[in-house]
């Protein structure tokens, strides 16, 4: 891994905080966690639970969960990598860190939500959106396209995480899409529109519900998990890029990997089939309100069909590649 990206993660992991488990003895089944552990840790103790496996879990930033995989190499104490984002989990790929999966294990995943290759699979989707403040921006006036929040009406209106995995895997998604030259001038609009940066999507998010944005660029779903506690705030959703012509809505997933060499490749197939068995589905689907992946689980009924969105057309294997470009393009812009 070059001298850059080690430098640049480092700066992604001091901006965002890095929260790590003790990592298990030769016993356990470890899983290096980029999810948040308030989201994923009851299943993976119902997955414990019901299977019988002793499973430890180190969680921390997944850009920099992904970089310490590289640097141990063959000595990790990873046996299994659970993605914030596909961007990552395709960097490990390319660099052969990665075992293929069993064939059947995957299938129930739509194949634009997997690796081509086998090595990686979507166990949930996230939509990248407008959460705006429906007090200050009229639903008439939201903006149909994300290139639209440089026009000088949203000055000083905007709030969004630069250094979120998330963000990181949409900026390689609209580079991918619309060219560097488009992203870069997008990305230097929202900074002298005077866009406000916060740490993570939470923080955007109650930023917007609070009024000190109107609008914030964060994933769908922490609008309906993070928000138990605040009924009535607010806040609502909008996918943009739906009119004919328009670049879509970002939908990445949170997804997993079985690192390449482990002697626990039997446990971490049961867990990877186990995130996408039907209980898990579900889990994710009323726990989280992410899209459930796996074929016969339908999404909360208050989410628009995957399959009506207009998406951003970029295979989700093809942003590993531009991982290290976008963290570089967004410090060449000043937002990191």
């Amino acid at each position: 891994m070059s001298k850059s990206l080690r430098a640049t993660l480092a700066a992604v992991v001091a901006a965002a905080g890095l929260v790590a488990c003790t990592d298990g003895g030769s016993g356990d089944l470890v899983v290096y966690s980029g999810r948040n552990e308030n989201l994923i840790r009851p299943v993976l103790e119902r997955f414990a639970e019901d299977t019988g496996v002793d499973i430890r879990v180190r969680y921390g930033d997944t850009a920099e969960l992904a970089a310490t995989i590289l640097e141990e190499g063959a000595n990790t104490r990873a046996d299994v990598f659970f993605s914030q984002d596909a961007g990552a989990l395709a960097a490990l790929a390319a660099k052969g860190r990665l075992a293929k999966l069993p064939g059947d294990v995957a299938e129930p995943v739509d194949a634009r939500f997997r690796d081509p290759g086998g090595r990686w699979v979507g166990v949930t989707g996230r939509a990248r959106v407008i959460a705006y403040n429906t007090n200050r921006v009229p639903a008439g006036e939201l903006p149909e396209s994300i290139f639209e929040l440089t026009d000088p009406k949203w000055r000083d209106r905007i709030g969004f995480p630069p250094t979120n995995a998330s963000f990181v895997a949409y900026v390689s998604a609209l580079t991918e899409q619309v060219g560097r030259d488009r992203t870069k001038a997008w990305l230097e609009g929202l900074e002298a529109n005077g866009a406000k940066t916060f740490d993570n999507n939470i923080v955007t998010l109650e930023a917007v519900a609070d009024g000190e944005v109107d609008i914030g660029l964060v994933n769908h779903y922490y609008l309906y998990n993070e928000f138990e506690q605040r009924p009535g705030s607010p806040v609502a959703n909008h996918y943009p890029g739906q009119e004919a012509g328009g670049e879509g809505t970002f939908v990445n997933v949170a997804g997993l990997g079985i690192l390449e060499g482990t002697d626990r490749a039997a446990d971490a197939r049961r867990l990877v089939a186990y995130l996408l068995g039907r209980d898990a589905q579900e889990y994710f689907r009323t726990e989280t309100a992410e899209y459930p992946l796996a074929a016969g689980v339908e999404p909360l009924p208050e989410l628009p069909a995957l399959a009506e969105l207009r998406v951003i057309d970029v295979p989700l294997h093809r942003l590993g590649r531009d991982l290290e470009a976008s963290l570089d393009l967004l410090k060449e812009v000043g937002l990191t």
